[in-house]
């Protein structure tokens, strides 16, 4: 059984993380010795813009199919060349209205080789209403825009940015809280043995739930009994989803610690940073959280104060790969790992496998859902991510390397929004 990694030893080896320098280019002069530096948006003050192709192209159109739980984006230029993106899921079709009113009329007419400043324009213009539905919308066009990137290279997006399609670790990621510890166990060593995972997580409580759980005595049943069916080599991780106050968080916690666990996901009502930076302070275990957050300033509140160790931006929550990038350069910065949050297995853990490829502080897998398969038989895309020996390898196609189904498509609500002539 390895040893506990112990949250300060974690803390020190990352730390140490080198610092590269990536492809983007210079912001500018650096401030005057001594005065003080206001970066926004999340830039930190050593951040430089992305110069992926050349200026020259403009965005004539935006279009969006949502069909379910899903929703995919198509972005054209004057030269006709495209991109794919994906809406953040739940809730697609109000991203899309979204898109068409409140984002589109902002990128449509813009050069793509400028994304940092076509995403900070959005956010920008949309001071009004703070984030959420304004990121899930912007995530498709800024997806899409790195997708066209792919294409007009002619190399997938991780190899953009110095990242290799080579197979990359994934943990199977459990969304069930009904199923009993000794059934939950069970279909996890299933699962290890069909297809080699080497990390699994887990539901603890209930969302939200104010220290209530699924079912009595749930909880703290599952931890070990898990820990005892998997075995000891087997990386393990909860997950809180907002449900504890901080008394019960430490106290579930220390049984975590006591079944070596990896980290404690959201322990805490996420917006209650205080609640989880006190849990993180308390436990020798790593505490990890964010996938909720789309501010990139509050990403930077909870990264000063070690509310986590552990970072979980989603891709669309947070509104695309570029301002996700922002979150993992400040966690660098920090020496802080980045883990995405990807909880089903549309296009959005296609982008946390590409992502977690290039950034230089990627953890130690990748998300992987274990339940229903939002793209099985390849209803949203094809080539479908399979596991194997605990790893998947990317798509070594352009862009993200995957086609999208016409036939899914052609059944989903259709919205478009053109440049003017």
């Amino acid at each position: 059984m390895p040893p506990p990694q112990h949250r300060s030893t974690f803390l020190n080896r990352t730390a140490a993380l080198v610092v590269t320098s990536g492809l983007p280019v210079s912001l500018g002069a650096a401030p005057a010795a001594g005065a003080k530096s206001y970066p926004s948006l999340g830039r930190t003050e050593d951040y430089a813009e992305f110069r992926i192709i050349d200026p020259g192209l403009t965005l004539t159109q935006v279009e969006s199919w949502t069909q379910g739980q899903f929703g995919i984006v198509r972005i054209a230029t004057n030269d006709g060349r495209e991109g794919y993106g994906q809406l953040s899921s739940y809730e697609p079709d109000i991203a899309a209205t979204v898109l068409h009113r409140q984002v589109a009329r902002h990128v449509l007419g813009c050069d793509p080789a400028q994304i940092d400043a076509l995403m900070d324009r959005v956010i920008d213009a949309n001071m009004k209403f703070p984030r959420s539905y304004v990121c899930r919308a912007l995530a498709g066009v800024d997806t899409a825009i790195w997708d066209l990137y792919g294409q007009i290279k002619g190399k997938p997006v991780c190899e953009l940015l110095g990242g290799k399609t080579d197979p990359f670790p994934v943990y199977g990621s459990s969304m069930r809280r009904d199923l009993s510890p000794e059934d939950e166990s069970a279909r996890l060593v299933k699962l290890r043995d069909a297809q080699g995972f080497q990390a699994f997580k887990v539901r603890l409580g209930v969302p939200t739930g104010h220290d209530r759980d699924a079912s009595p005595g749930r909880t703290e049943k599952s931890i070990p009994a898990v820990r005892k069916a998997v075995g000891d080599d087997i990386r393990l991780l909860g997950d809180g989803n907002s449900c504890f106050t901080p008394p019960k968080a430490i106290a579930v916690g220390r049984r975590l610690e006591d079944s070596n666990y990896f980290w404690f996901e959201e322990p805490c009502p996420f917006w209650e940073l205080e609640w989880t930076a006190e849990v993180a302070a308390a436990l020798q275990m790593n505490v990890s959280g964010g996938e909720q957050d789309n501010d990139l300033a509050q990403w930077r509140r909870m990264i000063q104060m070690n509310a986590v160790d552990i970072l979980q931006p989603d891709l669309c929550y947070v509104g695309g790969f570029t301002r996700a990038w922002r979150v993992a350069k400040m966690g660098q910065n920090a020496g802080k790992l980045v883990v995405p949050h990807s909880s089903h297995l549309s296009p959005i853990t296609l982008f946390s496998l590409h992502f977690m490829a290039a950034i230089p502080n990627a953890g130690p897998f990748v998300e992987f859902s274990i339940e229903e398969d939002a793209n099985a038989g390849e209803r949203l895309y094809r080539p479908a991510l399979k596991v194997t020996a605990g790893k998947v390898k990317l798509p070594d196609g352009p862009g993200w390397g995957v086609k999208i189904n016409p036939a899914w498509l052609e059944k989903a609500s259709y919205l478009k929004s053109e440049k003017p002539v």
